[in-house]
């Protein structure tokens, strides 16, 4: 594999917004929009349009563009930039500043996007002569009337002397978000909906906008979005709070024209190519490219869990059946450079993106959807809940979560977590046909033991393995305890399940480590 070419800072998330859906099977998606003119506007206003738009057929959006925006190739639709002088809110010295996208090349669809403030809604108007078409030989003038194809938000988070991008709504139902010192990695989804399945996935739209005008003084901003798609529409308030860990607070409300097989709640979508159990077989000088390396699961019983993610060579569907679940994110643990040794990408500081849900979510599932992929360009991890019952058709849904985008003060479990997992061949001198795996553990519950104690692992297999071995040791060097299995596998076309805990006596003292072994 070639090195990684140096991109900007929007590159992957253009790139990986349109071609991550190439992976499925990418669904038309909806246009409709409305706008109010009441002074009084808030969530019950989005909310009442979408169970109006639920009660009507799905109307495809329209996607017709002037010829020279449909042919625009990946650098020719990055060579149109929102002019800075032309910020929103920017003479009027506000705290947030918005800029907006073009339509064109993967992003044909209108999104609408409204101001609110203390004299009503207004639509904020697409006007070309605000961008910079670089170097396309595109006629400004027929570029009128377009509608945008999403929006950024900008706010002074790394300096009070530039405004940073922190927040990103750009391409059907998906979002980033950067927290202090992180770069962009790992979206978030207003909705999936039958993800991984032989159906082909349908992907709901955000087709409309209204964003609060923010005070002078405002450390926050609320913006709210009407999602349509096929099957399902929904009302969405988002409360930005950029910091070093930058939040997202998410009310939502949705409503569904028809059944939905696998309705994927707050989902998270994320790029792993190779890591240091799943080591790259094409040359590449970089030890492990990827923007996230496992799930952590919270379940509602209290027990954490660690599964390490992995590139598959076919589609792999995974799940924990968990109530009233009490978190669950997709994490980059790893930050040390030298893992990466990618001076453009930089995936150390990629954020970790945890789900906090408000309330009780009942019975369900934290479901991972794993896709081959064979380059670092494609999302192919996907994380969502999906309830084990999902909303009947015209009523509504309805939930609340908290998006954290985390670097420095990462969601770990109280016991200690899994720092690395290693796989390779398990014998050392004589060859034959054993697996080993080598799980390091850190985390300060070592630093309260005695200096005697005797830490073991409690391994369990599923039918398809043979456990040859289990060794637990301290590790002197990260000052945590590493644990080593070998084991033998029965049935080379079938996959394995494991689960290891280390214990001191019979005090679980560690999340769960949970690894499958795909096929093959």
């Amino acid at each position: 594999m070639a090195p990684c070419t140096p991109h900007s800072r929007y590159e992957e998330l253009y790139r990986r917004t349109a071609r991550c859906a190439n992976l499925i099977v990418c669904a038309v998606l909806s246009g409709a929009t409305w706008s109010g003119t009441a002074i009084a506007f808030d969530f019950n206003d989005v909310a009442a349009r979408a169970r109006q738009v639920a009660a009507t057929p799905y109307h495809k959006p329209d996607a017709d563009l002037p010829r020279e925006l449909q042919s625009l190739s990946y650098d020719q639709y990055r060579d149109i930039r929102y002019r800075r002088e032309q910020f929103y809110w920017r003479a009027e010295k506000l705290p947030f500043e918005l800029a907006f996208f073009h339509r064109g090349s993967y992003f044909k669809e209108p999104v609408r996007i409204n101001e609110v403030s203390s004299r009503g809604v207004h639509r904020i108007a697409f006007d070309p002569r605000s961008f910079d078409y670089g170097a396309n030989k595109i006629d400004p003038e027929k570029m009128r009337g377009l509608d945008f194809a999403g929006f950024r938000v900008h706010y002074a988070l790394n300096t009070p002397r530039y405004k940073d991008e922190v927040l990103v709504f750009l391409g059907a139902s998906y979002f980033r978000a950067l927290g202090k010192g992180q770069r962009f990695g790992i979206s978030a989804r207003g909705l999936a909906v039958d993800t991984g399945l032989p159906s082909g996935e349908e992907f709901p739209r955000f087709v409309e906008f209204w964003i609060e005008r923010p005070s002078p003084a405002a450390r926050e901003l609320v913006i709210y979005g009407l999602l349509d798609s096929v099957r399902a529409t929904g009302a969405y308030r988002f409360v930005l709070r950029p910091g070093g860990d930058t939040i997202v607070d998410v009310k939502v409300r949705l409503f569904l024209r028809d059944k939905i097989a696998r309705l994927g709640i707050a989902p998270l979508t994320t790029m792993f190519f190779s890591g240091e159990n799943q080591r790259s077989t094409g040359g590449d000088y970089r030890p492990e490219v990827h923007d996230s390396d496992g799930l952590s699961v919270h379940a509602g019983n209290g027990e954490w869990i660690w599964r390490p993610l992995q590139n598959p060579k076919r589609l792999l569907i995974t799940s924990f059946t968990t109530s009233n679940p009490q978190g669950f994110g997709i994490m980059q643990r790893d930050r040390a450079f030298s893992s990466y040794e990618d001076l453009e990408a930089r995936y150390e500081d990629r954020p970790s993106l945890w789900v906090e849900p408000r309330g009780k979510w009942g019975n369900g599932e934290v479901q991972l959807v794993q896709i081959p992929t064979p380059d670092e360009t494609n999302d192919n991890i996907v994380a969502f809940w999906t309830p084990a019952e999902p909303p009947q058709p015209q009523r509504s849904y309805d939930l609340d979560y908290r998006l954290r985008w985390q670097k420095e003060n990462e969601t770990r479990p109280p016991l200690a977590w899994v720092m690395q997992t290693r796989h390779g061949h398990g014998f050392m001198r004589k060859p034959d046909n054993s697996i080993g795996y080598v799980v390091d553990f850190a985390g300060t519950v070592f630093d309260k033991l005695p200096r005697d104690a005797r830490i073991s692992s409690l391994v369990t297999l599923d039918a398809n393995a043979e456990l040859i071995e289990n060794q637990t040791y301290a590790n002197e060097v990260t000052g945590g305890w590493r644990m080593v299995l070998r084991m033998r596998r029965l049935d080379d076309k079938k996959p394995i399940e494991m689960r290891a805990v280390l214990r001191n006596g019979n005090e679980v003292i560690s999340e769960t480590w949970s690894y499958i072994l795909p096929p093959g």
